[in-house]
């Protein structure tokens, strides 16, 4: 099972700095892998529409919906309380605590850092701390990984991934700072694998 990591871009088009389908195909030619469709507020068939022009620039198989509905593909991310819907063949969770699988592949664990995105949201947990709590579970660290040194603690401490919204949706210049990010992830993940 392929699952999520590297650098995983999650949208929020009202936060985008250029329009979104822009903003995650330059995060894609900077070296994200995987992009989690967020904006949930959108009419279904806007929804929908959106994940098939997503699919359009992100590598094959490697957009994940958020919520239980996969709009046409074959990936779901869910929130703590979505039931797991039939006929996916990647699940992955958000969690704040202990993850307790069944079907899923992966968790998010969040927030790792203060984040922008959700003031207030927390407390943080650390890269070391969400490790611990990930236990032998695949992770994404979210929340306010927006620096390479950061990117760097989350590889160090044996996340599979980071989940970036903020940082990659604000920028003026979204595939620099996933580059970035990506560099930096890949380096200590390699120096932990060594």
């Amino acid at each position: 099972m392929v699952i999520p990591s590297g650098v995983v871009v999650l949208t929020d088009r009202r936060l985008a700095a250029r329009p979104l389908v822009e903003v995650v195909a330059a995060a894609v030619r900077g070296g994200a892998e995987w992009v989690i469709l967020r904006d949930k507020d959108l009419e279904y068939g806007e929804r929908y529409a959106l994940a098939e022009t997503l699919r359009a620039v992100v590598p094959v198989g490697r957009l994940v919906i958020a919520g239980p509905d996969p709009l046409g593909g074959d990936a779901v991310h869910l929130s703590a309380t979505d039931p797991v819907p039939p006929d996916v063949s990647l699940v992955g969770r958000s969690c704040h605590g202990v993850p307790r699988l069944s079907s899923e592949d992966y968790v998010t664990l969040s927030p790792v850092y203060p984040t922008p995105t959700k003031p207030g949201y927390g407390p943080a947990l650390g890269p070391d701390r969400a490790a611990a709590l990930a236990g032998g579970v695949p992770w994404l660290a979210l929340g306010g990984v927006h620096s390479a040194q950061r990117a760097a603690a989350c590889a160090a401490a044996g996340a599979s991934g980071i989940a970036v919204l903020g940082a990659v949706m604000g920028s003026d210049d979204p595939e620099s700072v996933t580059r970035i990010l990506t560099r930096a992830f890949a380096g200590a993940s390699a120096g932990v694998r060594a």
